[in-house]
């Protein structure tokens, strides 16, 4: 039997060339009130934006610290959260789905993907998943962007199949498998050593 908790609490902090996922802290709450407060930000999430700060503590007290699997995001460079990420088990079907958001400050710069690639990593090495799956809004394509460069498959949409905050949405659906996922992960070792050795031809 998998301790999923145990594996999560033991992977709390999570790095990449730019990226740092770690645990929440209210040294956080100024950083996630610039994301939660944006209407463009929370558009598509079934929350809506904080108009005090209060609330973003609440949250961040009660909903992110001390939950194994839910990072925030750190970009290295300006030592400070700029989102934040979920994975979210399933541990009866050997899967797990994950929602994200990010600071419409650091959009369109590959920081997501980045992350969303820890979590892919984690997922198939540590947590032994054989299935990682999520979901978009039709409207929200760049979501789905993301998924598509960290290799997640389309595999359908269901039409109307959400109410968030009074309108219907057709919902996009994402997934990879861990044996898709050990292919590219192949695939992309090899690219990494021809790349290494053409540095020498």
């Amino acid at each position: 039997m998998i301790d999923y908790d145990k594996i999560l609490t033991e992977n709390s902090v999570l790095e990449s060339e730019r990226l740092v996922l770690r645990p929440f802290s209210m040294d956080d709450v100024n950083e996630v009130f610039l994301y939660a407060s944006d209407a463009q930000v929370t558009k598509y999430l079934t929350w809506s934006s904080h108009t005090d700060i209060t609330q973003t503590e609440k949250i961040v007290k009660e909903v992110f610290m001390g939950k194994p699997g839910v990072y925030a995001i750190e970009l290295k460079s300006e030592q400070k959260c700029i989102g934040c990420i979920d994975l979210r088990l399933c541990p009866e079907h050997d899967k797990a789905s994950f929602g994200y958001v990010l600071n419409r400050k650091y959009w369109n710069q590959g920081y997501m993907s980045e992350a969303l690639k820890l979590i892919i990593n984690l997922s198939f090495t540590k947590l032994k998943l054989n299935r990682l799956e999520s979901t978009h809004y039709v409207g929200n394509e760049g979501s789905g962007r993301v998924m598509e460069k960290c290799g997640m498959k389309y595999e359908g949409k269901g039409s109307q199949e959400v109410k968030i905050k009074g309108t219907y949405y057709d919902v996009i659906h994402y997934a990879i498998l861990k044996e898709n996922w050990v292919s590219l992960d192949k695939m992309n070792r090899k690219e990494q050593d021809n790349g290494k050795r053409g540095l020498y031809l």
